[in-house]
């Protein structure tokens, strides 16, 4: 058999090469992020605070373990361009950066007995273990359209409950450059989000009525399924900051389930959540400017191959 090149001169998909632009363009590295730099405000923290941001952000380092491992390498086996292989192929390199990146928030944060804590923590919390096992289970035995749906789940969902303290904080002035990464890795969930999420359109434009209407109710049931267990995450691991914040995370995850189902074709499914329904500081969190960071000693949220860029809402809402 003879085994053809890609050529990238030739168009099947104009989005494809649109999208591999515009990761390329954002690659960033961890260590570009002086994360001790955080260490004043960190030690300010109380012991609850502490013990919360670790958690969102070990689970963060679980459910990147997964796609990076997992859930990214499922998706070339239903391209539909070859083209779309390099840009998966981009999509696994920073799905690994993002997993390392929350193992250097850790370690930059805290001693030793901590970071060995938390991640017995993240690999034994009964709620982060079901929503890994639950989407797991689809990317080893589901179908194309299955696995799209899960990964926009995980990636534009599931995500967003450990997101919120990093950008709570940041909207409040505080943790700059823990902020910072987050920012960063929201840049990029929101390229991997929509770009799958347009690949399961063309793909669900496909079915038969009758088949997108069985889709539809298996798709509808695993979402309810996985919202239930986020809200209960949320209501464990948020109690010690208060019912107020706890209320808050949950309205941010139903926002970004509208988002990720507007991503593939769909109707919000939730009413008053709404971007003016978030909480304003962590909508400030994700607004705030990027730091003057030298580029070669500190990359700031703007980081673009050597030039700074200010993060807008626009990064956000790719």
């Amino acid at each position: 058999m003879t085994y053809h090149t890609v050529n990238w001169n030739i168009n099947e998909d104009e989005f494809d090469e649109y999208v591999w632009d515009k990761a390329t363009t954002q690659f960033w590295l961890d260590t570009r992020v002086p994360i001790s730099h955080d260490l004043g405000d960190w030690r300010a923290l109380s012991t609850d605070e502490k013990q919360v941001i670790n958690k969102v952000v070990g689970g963060l380092a679980l459910l990147d373990t997964l796609q990076s491992e997992e859930g990214v390498n499922v998706m070339r086996e239903d391209a539909r361009t070859r083209k779309e292989v390099g840009v998966i192929n981009n999509f696994l390199m920073m799905e690994s950066i993002h997993a390392k990146s929350y193992g250097t928030i850790l370690s930059s944060l805290n001693d030793q007995q901590t970071i060995d804590a938390t991640y017995h923590w993240m690999n034994n919390n009964p709620r982060m273990q079901y929503k890994v096992e639950r989407i797991n289970n689809i990317y080893q035995h589901g179908d194309n359209l299955q696995k799209k749906a899960a990964s926009v789940f995980l990636e534009g969902i599931l995500y967003y409950s450990n997101f919120f303290t990093p950008l709570w904080y940041r909207g409040r002035n505080q943790l700059a450059n823990l902020s910072e990464i987050i920012k960063l890795v929201i840049r990029d969930e929101s390229v991997h989000g929509t770009y799958l999420g347009y690949k399961f359109q063309q793909a669900f434009h496909e079915l038969g009525t009758a088949e997108q209407a069985s889709f539809r109710k298996w798709m509808d049931e695993l979402l309810a399924d996985l919202l239930d267990n986020e809200f209960k995450f949320a209501e464990a691991v948020y109690a010690p900051l208060g019912q107020a914040i706890v209320t808050d995370v949950k309205q941010f995850v139903r926002y970004n389930a509208n988002k990720a189902m507007n991503n593939m074709g769909f109707e919000a499914i939730f009413k008053h959540a709404a971007i003016e329904d978030i909480n304003p500081i962590v909508m400030n969190g994700i607004s705030t400017e990027t730091a003057n960071h030298d580029f070669f000693s500190q990359v700031g949220a703007g980081y673009l191959m050597g030039d700074a860029e200010v993060m807008t809402d626009d990064d956000y809402d790719f």
